[in-house]
């Protein structure tokens, strides 16, 4: 039996638990690394992180107690800080990072989307060992880039515990952003419970912190809007695929608080303002789990970065990132207060604060959007005008997968791209293809086995849709359709070869992998040195996943194959078929991985090796 929401925490109320304690946060003071040379060592009630300018680093890896619910807990820390201290650098510099290691346990640092050689990029395993306790890791590198970044650790469970940072790479030349403010808005989540101990309940249960779980009042509303037949076809189906139709994220606010720089909603981290000035605004989603769809009521944002690159701007009322992201807007505030709202995508919590032209101040916080089923568009991709009201159900072949439930390759479309390829896709080219990305669907042979829970042999390769819960909200949604990276592509070459992979799981085990195959049964996807291949990544999954390509840039393409935007993350929606290109130009070993944390632990983690 689903438990209460009173079962949270006998004395803590759902409001308190959902926003947090007003001053909650990391409780005692830095650490005397925060006053290294170029440091702001003010740390301030409103949440902003200290801030380490130059060219020479030392960073301090240990816990600290902090309280977000009133139940007090240790976080994994940089520097005594959550978040951990903001880096500033200057493209063309040479940076040196000492980071010593005070826990009793290994760690490392990943600097996400900075392009450096193999050995700095801080994956255990793949680009080093890791930095075991009592030992100082010395990381150096040239920045080649400029933009909005960010730091977390690639170990264990750190990043969930509160291991991550902001990274400002300041340009060479003159920035063409000009503005006269300009802040950091790092989103997090955090969990009392030990990441452990949530992902052996998710293992257990995979829908165990989903409590928008179809209701009786939910189906008499389907007959009242649909008719008895229809709502009765409806409840059929998703009890024949033995899949929940709310199964948006695999944590809630049943045990996550959503923090905004560190910050509870209720301590409502505040920027301030002059009325009429310019504020750039650089939102990185440093979560460990949560999808959060950003807006500012009131207050167009003009987006003018990308994942660190600048794009042609595009005015907006809201976008959606995940862990890994960054987007820079800019905004220009008129009146006294606005909130800067960043609900879940599940809908069942929210990070806020405030834009202000004096401490103190707030604005109204809008509801909650209001949860959204999948559709069949996001369960199938394109069935090419199908009338899923009127689908014959008796179509799905169980028996052909055993114990494994539907798959959409046996939903009977009568097309051979049902057929397993028999081939590890990671390991194939499929030969030149630079006219465009191969619709042809490719199952490997390794995608039919008690791991999969699903496939899909329509995917849609659209990249204006917003995704669900933000479709036709009556806000203007940014979509990867609208971002163009300024300059267009890096490498003018067509690709040479194409490597197509499938995003894989199984909801009721709770694992995730590549076309099938965790890591650790996998091999690595090989890269020739100089060469420029294209990769499709195909989801057969129900869940969104943000995609993270280590070492190199991944340029996103059109379905025609025209260049749209330069990115280090890439969101792939249920049912979607995305394709983008990769110019093999970093020798070494790489890692590539779902930026949702579980999903990356679980086994949807590939090595790639570039040689």
């Amino acid at each position: 039996m689903r438990r209460s929401l009173s079962t949270i925490s006998p004395r803590m109320p759902r409001r308190r638990f959902v926003q947090g304690l007003a001053a909650g946060g990391v409780m005692l003071g830095l650490s005397p690394f925060a006053h290294a040379a170029g440091a702001i060592s003010e740390r301030t009630r409103t949440g902003a992180a200290p801030v380490l300018t130059g060219t020479e680093f030392n960073l301090e890896v240990g816990q600290s107690p902090v309280n977000f619910t009133g139940n007090p807990r240790m976080a994994v820390t940089i520097n005594g800080s959550l978040p951990a201290p903001t880096l500033r650098w200057r493209e063309g510099d040479t940076v040196t990072i000492r980071v010593k290691n005070t826990l009793k346990e290994d760690t490392s640092i990943h600097w996400h989307g900075i392009i450096l050689p193999y050995q700095m990029d801080g994956v255990p395993g793949i680009s080093f060992p890791g930095i075991a306790p009592g030992e100082t890791f010395v990381y150096q590198f040239k920045l080649e880039q400029s933009g909005t970044y960010w730091y977390h650790s690639h170990s264990g469970m750190q990043e969930a515990q509160g291991m991550y940072g902001a990274i400002i790479v300041e340009p060479r030349d003159t920035d063409p952003i000009r503005v006269d403010r300009d802040y950091i808005i790092q989103l997090s989540d955090w969990t009392d419970e030990s990441p452990m101990r949530v992902l052996s309940k998710l293992k257990a249960q995979g829908d165990y912190y989903n409590y928008n779980k179809p209701t009786v009042v939910d189906f008499f509303r389907d007959v009242s809007e649909m008719g008895m037949s229809a709502a009765l076809d409806k409840r059929q189906m998703w009890n024949e695929m033995r899949m929940n139709p709310t199964d948006l994220a695999d944590l809630s606010a049943d045990v996550l608080t959503y923090l905004m720089n560190g910050t509870t909603p209720a301590g409502n981290w505040t920027g301030l303002f002059r009325p009429g000035e310019r504020v750039r605004l650089r939102f990185v989603n440093g979560a460990a789990n949560t999808f959060y769809d950003v807006r500012i009521p009131g207050l167009k944002m003009t987006v003018v970065q990308a994942d660190g690159q600048n794009v042609e701007p595009v005015t907006v009322d809201e976008f959606r990132f995940g862990p890994g992201q960054t987007y820079d807007v800019v905004v220009q505030p008129k009146d006294d207060a606005y909130t800067v709202f960043a609900q879940s995508m599940d809908r069942t919590g929210y990070a806020r604060g405030t834009l202000a032209v004096r401490e103190g101040l707030q604005a109204p916080i809008p509801a909650l959007d209001p949860a959204q089923w999948l559709t069949m568009t996001d369960m199938m991709g394109d069935m090419g005008g199908m009338d899923h009201g009127a689908m014959d159900h008796g179509a799905m072949d169980h028996g052909s997968m055993g114990q494994v439930p539907m798959g959409h390759g046996e939903m009977n479309h009568a097309s051979s791209s049902s057929k397993p390829s028999g081939m590890d896709h990671g390991a194939m080219g499929h030969g030149s293809s630079s006219a465009g990305p191969s619709k042809t669907v490719r199952h490997a042979r390794t995608e039919y086995g008690a791991s999969i829970d699903m496939r899909v042999d329509t995917p849609r390769m659209n990249l204006d849709d917003p995704g669900i819960g933000l479709r036709n909200n009556g806000r203007k949604v940014l979509t990867l359709a609208d971002l163009h990276t300024v300059g267009g592509p890096m490498d003018p070459r067509g690709a040479e070869r194409e490597i197509e992979l499938h995003l894989t799981g199984n909801m009721e085990r709770y694992s995730w992998s590549f076309d099938g195959l965790e890591f650790g049964q996998s091999t690595p996807v090989h890269f020739r040195y100089g060469e420029r291949v294209r990769v499709i990544l195909h989801n057969d999954t129900m869940m969104t996943h943000p995609m993270h390509l280590h070492g190199v840039w991944s340029e996103l393409e059109t379905p025609d194959g025209n260049f749209q935007a330069r990115l280090h993350t890439i969101p792939v929606q249920p049912a979607q078929r995305i394709s983008f290109l990769v110019t093999a130009d970093a020798l070494g070993r790489w890692a590539w991985h779902c930026h949702l944390m579980f999903h990356m632990d679980m086994g949807m983690f590939r090595e790639v090796v570039i040689a």
